[in-house]
């Protein structure tokens, strides 16, 4: 990723990509996804280039990915505080729902991560990396024809239990970013409170479910120290 700046002072974010085994159908993807979106929460593809390189140009957004934010270390600028978290969790909800319920045809992220999720200046979530996203049209699966070097697209009627297999992933993919967010660590990082020992997501749901006590134990405190502050002054 590049950072460029128009004679004007706009900022723009080029992404480019180089040869890979993927990277044209990423190219692709991107380009055919966000082509056809436009909605607040997911980020603005402004245009490309496809001659000698391929780059990617969208909208710069100031305050970087949901992940530098919520695995900060010591950086006691970055904090995020639970108004800025609900407000990114409802954001990531809208731009997921748009992409999965637009009337003409929607679309699965399946690589929804923190990574993915970008913030602007106001903390409003955009959701960006659409490199293996693909697209469902009603009836069947739309999808590049990456054999050749066109933007063509092909229409294949499969089953409809496997398309809601799409969805279900990213909608597994968003509860695990709402439990960063509470959590504030990465799923190899929770810990077990009922045996002490380190385990994954499910591992913690399993536990929280069975005692929903624990709960405060998994909170991430550092959002709760601007409020605390907050409350001393007062």
């Amino acid at each position: 990723m590049y950072k460029a700046v128009l004679p004007n002072g706009y900022p723009l974010a080029i992404k480019r990509l180089y040869k890979s085994q993927s990277f044209g159908k990423q190219f692709k993807s991107e380009l055919l996804t966000l082509a056809r979106l436009r909605h607040n929460n997911i980020i603005s593809l402004l245009g490309y280039y496809r001659e000698r390189k391929m780059l990617l140009v969208y909208r710069y957004i100031s305050n970087g990915s949901l992940y530098g934010w919520l695995h900060a270390g010591k950086d006691k600028n970055k904090i995020l505080d639970w108004p800025s978290r609900i407000k990114i969790a409802v954001g990531i909800a809208r731009g997921l729902a748009c992409l999965h319920h637009n009337c003409h045809f929607s679309v699965v992220h399946l690589s929804l991560s923190s990574n993915a999720i970008l913030l602007d200046q106001n903390f409003e979530a955009k959701i960006s990396s659409f490199g293996e996203a693909i697209i469902l049209k009603p009836g069947g699966l739309m999808f590049v024809n990456s054999s050749d070097n066109h933007m063509s697209i092909r229409v294949f009627y499969g089953s409809g239990v496997r398309e809601l297999d799409y969805f279900k992933k990213d909608v597994y993919d968003f509860g695990i970013l709402l439990l960063k967010l509470i959590t504030g660590k990465a799923p190899i990082q929770i810990n077990n409170y009922s045996n002490r020992l380190d385990g994954s997501y499910v591992d913690w749901i399993t536990c929280l479910l069975t005692c929903p006590s624990l709960m405060c134990h998994f909170i991430d405190k550092t959002s709760l120290k601007p409020q605390m502050q907050s409350v001393r002054s007062n």
